[in-house]
């Protein structure tokens, strides 16, 4: 089991935004992630963080892995809980759904944001002001 950690941040909403992740198996940090992805909202960046996370781990050959996110709105809607109604988030939705099915094991939990400081702080690092 892979734990990884998420974030997006953008300077402005939207504006230049980044994307941060950092994965870990039996608490010791294994790699990382810090881009920009350009000009994007907040929740935009949270998904492509998603994203990009499930990429690696499926890339690494990871079929168990559990994903911790500080946001409520992405795990919410990842479970059904609440409906992606922005049109710039459903098709970033769909993709991370599509990602999800091809990993044997996968949950996402939501946790506060003093506990995804790595992941912000890679995330704050990519993005271009």
């Amino acid at each position: 089991m892979i734990e990884i950690y998420i974030d997006g941040a953008c300077s402005g909403n939207p504006g230049p935004a980044a994307i941060g992740a950092v994965g870990y198996q039996e608490a010791k940090e294994l790699w990382t992630i810090s881009r920009s992805i350009g000009e994007a909202t907040n929740n935009i960046a949270e998904y492509k963080a998603l994203i990009a996370a499930l990429k690696h781990g499926k890339a690494e050959g990871y079929d168990q892995i559990k994903i911790y996110s500080d946001s409520e709105l992405l795990v919410k809607q990842m479970y059904g809980e609440y409906r992606v109604k922005d049109l710039n988030l459903k098709s970033l939705y769909t993709e991370a759904t599509r990602l999800c099915k091809k990993i044997k094991n996968i949950e996402i939990v939501h946790i506060p944001r003093d506990k995804n400081k790595r992941a912000n702080n890679l995330a704050q690092g990519g993005v271009k002001k």
